[in-house]
């Protein structure tokens, strides 16, 4: 992680149990999440490690979706398998409700 740089915002999580995760760097926590996008944020733990915290865009809030407190230095492959769940779910939500969309559309047609 570049120094100064305490948050992400991820962009993809790749297929692989120890994939990557491809990351926007944030200077600051104070970005707008858009729907089913995820902001994780770190610090340093008072008895060493990383205290981790993600965060989840809704529709018109975000919240906070999980806490790795004390995590250790390789805490991305700790936060990894979370973040895969909800991105794949956030992706299959958004299917399925572009299909209801359609569904509706093609019903008043």
């Amino acid at each position: 992680m570049p120094d100064g740089v305490h948050g992400a915002l991820v962009r993809r999580v790749s297929a692989r149990p120890d994939g990557p995760l491809d990351v926007t760097w944030l200077t600051n926590g104070t970005l707008r999440l858009p729907l089913g996008r995820i902001r994780l944020q770190w610090a340093p733990a008072p008895l060493g490690g990383w205290d981790v915290t993600a965060h989840l865009g809704l529709a018109t809030t975000e919240v906070h979706l999980a806490s790795w407190p004390a995590a250790p230095d390789d805490w991305p492959l700790l936060v990894r398998p979370t973040v895969h769940e909800v991105t794949g779910l956030c992706a299959a939500l958004t299917f399925a409700t572009d299909a209801l969309d359609l569904s509706n559309h093609l019903a008043d047609v």
